[in-house]
């Protein structure tokens, strides 16, 4: 009898429904956030059993609970359980985009031909591109026009029947039957902190007890993967909650998603709790030990400068932590192609809000610097600074330079020539008389030419 058996795959069990391997480990299960630029920071996906904070510290938007509501309206369209810890959930969910081209039908199961909804959305992706860069097109050679175009983010996936990503619209809405019927099988569970509350306990503690018995509630078929929604933790309606109960909860629900890992969560918190004001020094990095990817979203809303300097973005993205469940390094550092540490240094991360789509990208400057065209006379700004100057400059040298009316001079620049003086050596009484012309004394040695530059506006000097 022989000792070798035959080597045999053994049976695996499918995966849940909207999911898929992660490329850095097939004992990781990754699912989509709705967004696939931010799937790609995350390194593919967001892992189950690991949890993602988003930080909105801008008062003035609410990008935050955008990226929540692509997360909620993923779950829903690819046939998830979400559950939303939210005093009014009904409304966050009718506030959610959906996929463009269906607006009664559920999505995984009676939507119209999603390929050609999604060759339609990309179709009109571009042609919003066009429209922006319309006016920043930029002149360049015939022989270049061909070109392929640089690409700042990840392209969007065809979509088809079984999509791991959906292309959702934003300015299409989430339809109240998609809501009802995912009411009724079950699929949309709902928790009100308001009502979790007590005069014994804080609400942080019912709300974890309560997502541990729905967690606990799986299907027999492991089909569906769960996902928490947490729009707005620490609002009004958790009470006044400190920085010690925002971190027990945070990695109470780390290990409450460790212990089911079938699930995933995704937290939002309000801008006056994202900030180093209300935790002390290290606010956000604690958060960021606390879950397992932590992004920071900083929008330009209260910065007018910061938006003229980066007109065709909305904000930047920072990165504080990424998920690795399995492996020492997260997946993000090798698979990212916004990160770009394969090639390499990391790239600055960027955000826009489009009419019907949010992207993450890489942030880049426009051509000069700022300005699509090359300028071939002073900046406006440098005009502007040099007409409200109105004193005269000196140079050190005691000459002064007075502009005369009408003109604006930026630069000066002196050429003069250095002489060199040159004592007469002694010499032997000479024995015939010698005429001495009048200068002898000083010989003229070779000529050097010295040059100085003088900049009236050295800052705002433009070459």
């Amino acid at each position: 009898m022989s000792a070798f058996k035959r080597r045999t795959t053994a049976k695996q069990q499918p995966l849940p429904t909207g999911t898929r391997t992660s490329p850095g480990s097939i004992a990781t299960i990754i699912t989509s956030t709705g967004i696939p630029s931010l799937d790609d920071i995350l390194g593919g996906g967001l892992p189950l059993s690991c949890s993602l904070l988003v930080l909105a510290p801008d008062a003035h938007s609410a990008y935050g609970e955008l990226v929540l509501k692509y997360f909620a309206a993923q779950g829903l369209a690819c046939g998830q359980r979400v559950c939303v810890v939210d005093a009014h959930p009904e409304t966050f969910l009718a506030e959610c985009m959906w996929t463009p081209g269906s607006s009664s039908a559920p999505a995984p199961a009676q939507a119209q031909d999603p390929t050609s909804s999604s060759q339609s959305a990309a179709a009109d992706d571009e042609e919003d591109e066009r429209a922006s860069e319309h006016d920043t097109k930029i002149k360049i050679a015939w022989r270049y026009e061909q070109m392929k175009q640089f690409q700042t983010t990840v392209s969007t996936p065809s979509q088809s029947a079984d999509d791991f990503c959906r292309t959702f619209d934003l300015t299409a809405r989430m339809p109240e039957a998609v809501i009802n019927s995912a009411r009724s099988e079950g699929r949309f569970l709902d928790i009100d902190p308001q009502a979790e509350s007590s005069a014994t306990s804080s609400p942080c503690r019912n709300v974890i007890q309560k997502l541990s018995e729905i967690l606990a509630q799986r299907e027999p078929d492991h089909s569906l993967a769960p996902r928490v929604c947490i729009p707005s933790l620490g609002s009004y309606e958790w009470g006044d909650l400190s920085p010690q109960d925002i971190c027990y909860f945070l990695h109470s629900l780390k290990a409450l998603l460790r212990r089911y890992p079938h699930a995933c969560a995704s937290i939002c918190l309000p801008p006056h709790l994202c900030q180093e004001a209300f935790g002390g020094p290290g606010w956000v990095q604690k958060l960021g030990w606390l879950t397992d990817a932590s992004v920071t979203i900083a929008a330009f809303g209260s910065n007018p400068s910061l938006t003229a300097m980066f007109s065709s973005h909305h904000g930047l993205v920072h990165i504080h932590a990424l998920p690795a469940p399995h492996t020492l390094l997260p997946p993000s550092d090798k698979f990212s192609t916004l990160r770009g540490l394969t090639s390499s240094g990391e790239n600055n991360l960027a955000f826009k809000c489009m009419r019907k789509r949010l992207i993450f990208e890489t942030l880049h400057l426009d051509v000069e610097g700022g300005v699509s065209e090359r300028r071939t006379t002073p900046s406006a700004n440098t005009i502007a600074m040099e007409a409200g100057a109105g004193h005269d400059h000196s140079h050190s040298s005691g000459t002064s330079t007075t502009a005369p009316a009408g003109t604006t001079s930026l630069a000066a620049v002196q050429v003069q020539l250095e002489q060199v003086q040159v004592s007469a050596p002694s010499q032997p009484a000479p024995t015939e008389p010698t005429v001495t012309k009048p200068g002898s004394s000083f010989k003229k040695a070779k000529v050097k030419k010295k040059v100085a530059f003088h900049s009236e506006r050295p800052d705002l000097y433009d070459f």
